[in-house]
């Protein structure tokens, strides 16, 4: 029979050559699926492909990414559902969605002005993170990386400045989250909770007159053509993470597994700062075709604290658990109270 010698290969062949037989013996799955909110084409998109393709290199070919972008799967409650089900193995998840596996995460972002620049939001994060990534693996996920980008923002089809002003308004809550609804009402606000895949519409069709949402997307899915007013307050960051079944990642070989991770490392990285970049461009971009910023007042910034506040202790235990909330806060006080660099 023809042989071939091992050394007659170049050594990238033999060592794709070599993973491929490791991922045959172990049964590792060929093919992951992975759900994401953010658009086609997008910089978040990109960076998702951008691992996936190096991913199929470091893999030898035996690990294919294939990505559903823009919710082409359903929302991220959706998407969740379908990686319990292993109908789908991986996501990029916001903070909204990751809840859904693990109540703590929302700590990183359902505290309304809890957070007061980005510095706090990295802190905070880098901190929690070891807790957070224990209890969503006892709950069968593994965070690849985590990420954030920005601020969350109202936008409205009239101006708003003062608390009041946004109490006359229809104001978007997500569908599913009651706990939420019912804090809106306590502070005065009139919530009204559909799915994240209706803003859009519903802004349209005026079932909804505000939501809070991340300029980047607002610019994407022009709401801003419905909704021309933007309250430049600093509601929320946004919080994500990539996260996979561990079951699904550990089929994969622990040598490959290391190379994988750092090339979602990388993803996550890019994800950040591009992300924190777009937030600005994107406010700015929507301002030449006609958006309204409304910056209030360190006065009126204050009133929109003291709403914010008053709504902690029911966030304490109902959306927040209780010792994820006060671990949060007593980092923000830690940091708060160091001296400046």
């Amino acid at each position: 029979m023809f042989h071939l010698s091992p050394r007659s290969f170049p050594r990238a062949l033999l060592a794709a050559l070599c993973l491929t037989l490791a991922f045959s013996a172990s049964a590792a799955p060929a093919r992951l699926k992975l759900g994401t909110l953010a658009p086609k084409g997008t910089s978040y998109y990109n960076s998702l492909k951008a691992m996936g393709d190096q991913w199929r290199v470091d893999s030898g070919g035996a690990v294919n990414l294939s990505i559903f972008a823009g919710g082409a799967q359903g929302g991220e409650a959706d998407m969740v559902g379908m990686m319990k089900l292993d109908s789908m193995q991986a996501a990029m998840l916001t903070a909204v969605g990751l809840s859904e596996i693990e109540a703590g995460v929302s700590g990183l972002q359902n505290i309304p002005m809890g957070f007061r620049t980005l510095e706090e939001v990295d802190f905070v994060n880098e901190r929690m993170r070891p807790l957070l990534e224990e209890r969503l693996a006892a709950k069968g996920f593994i965070v690849l990386f985590w990420t954030n980008g920005g601020w969350v923002r109202f936008f409205s089809n009239q101006l708003v400045n003062r608390p009041d002003d946004l109490r006359k308004l229809k104001v978007f809550s997500w569908s599913g989250f009651p706990e939420q609804v019912a804090i809106y009402k306590s502070a005065g606000f009139n919530p009204i909770a559909i799915e994240t895949a209706d803003i859009v519409p519903s802004l349209q069709t005026k079932l909804i007159d505000a939501a809070p949402l991340p300029p980047f997307f607002a610019m994407a899915a022009q709401v801003d053509t419905r909704a021309p007013y933007m309250l430049d307050v600093n509601w929320a960051p946004l919080v994500g993470a990539l996260v996979v079944r561990k079951d699904t990642w550990e089929k994969i070989p622990v040598e490959v597994r290391t190379k994988l991770v750092v090339a979602a490392a990388i993803a996550g990285n890019e994800i950040k700062s591009t992300a924190r970049r777009e937030m600005n461009d994107s406010v700015s971009a929507m301002e030449k075709r006609g958006l309204k910023v409304t910056k209030p007042s360190d006065e009126v910034l204050q009133e929109w604290r003291q709403v914010c506040e008053s709504t902690y202790p029911r966030i304490r235990g109902q959306v927040v658990p209780a010792d994820i909330y006060d671990q949060t806060m007593k980092l923000l006080t830690e940091y708060r109270a160091a001296p400046a660099k």
